[in-house]
């Protein structure tokens, strides 16, 4: 895929698969919601994950988002990236409130609600920022063949 097609394929599909290494060695798989930032993904997660404390021990993880059935259909892109934890209350409020507006069922342009703004609010004091910078990306699109 191009530069172009990978960001128009991340910014259409709804969960990225985050690999990283568990404290046994062995990688550790875990499913998120996500926005895309420029080149980065940003998703939130709770403080006391497995990830997080994997993340912690190492700051590097790989994303893959996939999509297709058939053979003929499957596309997707993997990155491997470098991770920030972010901790910083508003910037956990700002990507929790990021996530929610995208898979929100809310009118495009609409405000959101209070009560969203108040359970993001809520979630925020136990989660963290998760910002991966990709530091290689590979892409693969079998409709192309």
């Amino acid at each position: 895929m191009s530069s172009e097609e990978r960001r128009e394929f991340l910014g259409g599909q709804r969960v990225v698969t985050c690999a990283t290494i568990g404290p046994n060695g062995r990688p550790h798989l875990m499913p998120l919601w996500y926005v895309v930032d420029g080149d980065a993904i940003v998703c939130w997660t709770y403080a006391a994950s497995q990830k997080v404390k994997n993340l912690e021990r190492l700051a590097q993880a790989t994303l893959q988002v996939e999509a297709g059935v058939e053979y003929s259909e499957l596309r997707g892109v993997m990155m491997e990236c470098d991770v920030e934890l972010i901790r910083e209350p508003e910037r956990v409020r700002a990507a929790g409130m990021a996530i929610a507006l995208r898979y929100a069922p809310l009118e495009p342009g609409a405000e959101p609600p209070p009560e969203l703004i108040e359970f993001v609010g809520r979630q925020a004091t136990k989660r963290v920022g998760l910002r991966f910078t990709p530091t290689r990306t590979a892409s693969w699109d079998h409709r192309k063949l």
